[in-house]
């Protein structure tokens, strides 16, 4: 495959997302003399923080680091202060820059960070890992955990720019990195069927970060991610195609505790709501089909059994696209073609939970 090369995905023009090998060196361009720049980040990125840090000061800026827990330790009430604590010693104004680098917890927790100091500041995320550029760092979305459940507190607050090099990626534990495939599958599913034939041309490639393709999927998943937010930032309609597989996701992840990876439970998720959609007439069973085959090319899974249809069931009437006692899903009439679904026939809900259970 021809190599490609940095790309910039524009975000309703308000930012761009590069993505590709070298884009730290844009870095620069978001650093003006004597800006102050916080570099919230997570362990274990020592050569990545090292290298913004000389980024920002080859331009002229100031240059802090904050060092956060890792996953979604970082996203604490008590980690929230002690970013805002940094922020204030080192005298942040309105004009300063916060970056976010690491996995989705920490763009997350910077992106809020950056939204509440000062009613505002400008934020710019470096995601190190694959879910992280094409789910969390793109959208705008920033939010913290409570006691009660997770981002049950955030803010919209877009970013001025998000970069990824596919080469952070090479640190990620393979399982986590195949997880992450999970929501670039799905960006196929819902808009972009090439990314479904680039996968299933080279499974291999396609969970390799140093491969050429993985720029291309990372980029065509965070375009199709760009368009669904870029027509509606704040949620009240379009951007729930978004979520295609993550009701019965989110429920399989409540019943685990939070033991399975988002993307394994996404990936199943997409099985179940194919099996919904195929029960309820409005999806081919070759396309039901299509599924489990491109998901499991890459290790992904596509059953589970770990609970009974009651726990999950009412896991699922908690999901926040539930209306009521009425379940609302967004399923496919085909490859590239959501819709929603609500209320569907209780019996078909079972029939394809038990597809899904048995299929392992």
């Amino acid at each position: 495959m021809t190599p490609v090369g940095a790309q910039a995905i524009s975000v309703g023009g308000r930012y761009d997302v590069h993505v590709g090998p070298g884009v730290l060196d844009r870095l620069s361009g978001w650093v003006t003399g004597g800006r102050r720049v916080m570099v919230i980040h997570q362990p274990g990125r020592t050569a990545l923080v090292a290298g913004v840090l000389e980024q920002i000061r080859a331009a002229g800026g100031e240059a802090h680091a904050h060092e956060v827990p890792d996953a979604e330790a970082a996203k604490d009430v008590s980690v929230l202060a002690g970013a805002w604590q940094a922020l204030g010693l080192a005298g942040f104004t309105r004009d300063d820059l916060v970056i976010g680098v690491g996995g989705g917890a920490a763009t997350d927790l910077a992106g809020f960070v950056a939204a509440t100091w000062l009613r505002g500041v400008d934020a710019i995320q470096l995601p190190t890992s694959l879910l992280g550029v094409v789910d969390a760092a793109v959208g705008g979305k920033t939010g913290i955990n409570t006691a009660e459940g997770k981002n049950l507190v955030g803010a919209f607050h877009e970013p001025r720019a998000v970069l990824c090099d596919p080469t952070w990626l090479r640190s990620m534990a393979r399982p986590d990195l195949v997880s992450g495939l999970a929501e670039v599958i799905k960006c196929g599913f819902i808009a972009d069927p090439t990314i479904l034939t680039l996968v299933e041309a080279d499974p291999a490639s396609a969970s390799d970060p140093t491969a050429a393709v993985m720029t291309e999927l990372i980029s065509r998943a965070v375009a199709v991610k760009a368009r669904v937010v870029d027509a509606d930032l704040h949620e009240s309609g379009l951007r729930e195609i978004l979520n295609y597989g993550h009701t019965f996701a989110h429920a399989i992840e409540q019943v685990e505790h939070y033991a399975w990876r988002h993307g394994d439970a996404v990936s199943v998720g997409m099985v179940f709501a194919a099996e919904v959609a195929v029960r309820s007439g409005v999806l081919s069973p070759d396309v039901l089909e299509h599924h489990r085959t491109v998901l499991r090319s890459v290790g992904l899974p596509t059953s589970y059994a770990g609970a009974p249809w009651e726990q999950l069931r009412a896991a699922m009437a908690r999901d926040k696209k539930s209306r009521g006692s009425t379940l609302r899903f967004v399923v496919l009439s085909g490859v590239g073609a959501p819709q929603r679904l609500e209320g569907p026939d209780e019996q078909v809900l079972i029939e394809a939970f038990t597809a899904v259970a048995d299929a392992g």
